[in-house]
């Protein structure tokens, strides 16, 4: 996906959506004043919804707003994307409508989410024959990588903004034995350090070490 979306006008929308864990509304809600390109991080505010009176900007999910780092695919994406929103502007002229965000429709209004989904997201997946998944599976995508990477699971619970971290273990058991690997690895690299050297089954030798 990618790969395929370095020409994509929402490239920067899609990284992010890998790369930070954000949640649909949270990225078409996301206005400039909420990224620090300086110190490579953004502020999750709020999150445009859909109603029956059309779109609106509410609080982030349980009310709580969040701070995540930046990674630096996400800051060469967003860079770019602001020239190429500045471009758009221009072209626009008097048909602008000036609104901060950071993801907009070709003329600055709010990007409508049936059609981020229907007219952007499909029309990727299928360009890219890649399997029909839902836009939130991208947010999955971002959890299992960084768990599967050996970050701490209440790091990965802050970015993603669960309430709980057992809400986090919960959704992402299935990156458990993984973890649980490296962690043995990680154990075995540590005892070698000290220069523990196993001799055979349930003994060990700890050569210069007291006990």
């Amino acid at each position: 996906m990618l790969e395929n979306v370095r020409k994509d006008r929402l490239r920067a929308l899609y990284i992010l959506a890998i790369t930070a864990g954000l949640r649909e509304g949270e990225l078409l809600g996301l206005r400039w004043e909420d990224v620090d390109l300086e110190r490579e991080l953004l502020q999750v505010r709020r999150q445009l919804t859909r109603t029956r009176d059309g779109l609106s900007f509410t609080a982030p999910k349980r009310g709580k707003a969040r701070v995540v780092r930046l990674t630096d695919m996400a800051i060469e994406a967003l860079k770019a994307h602001r020239e190429a929103q500045n471009e758009e502007r221009a072209r626009a002229g008097s048909l602008w409508e000036e609104t901060s965000l950071v993801f907009t429709s070709t003329i600055g209004t709010p990007v409508n989410v049936g059609n981020l989904t229907y007219r952007s997201f499909r029309p990727l997946l299928k360009r890219t024959n890649l399997p029909r998944i839902r836009f939130h599976d991208l947010r999955h995508t971002c959890a299992t990588l960084l768990l599967s990477k050996g970050t701490h699971p209440k790091i990965v619970q802050e970015m993603l903004g669960h309430a709980n971290i057992s809400m986090t273990m919960d959704t992402y058991t299935h990156v458990l034995p993984d973890m649980q690997e490296k962690a043995v690895s990680a154990m075995d690299d540590a005892l070698s350090r000290v220069g523990v050297r196993l001799v055979s089954r349930g003994s060990v030798e700890t050569p210069g070490l007291p006990i």
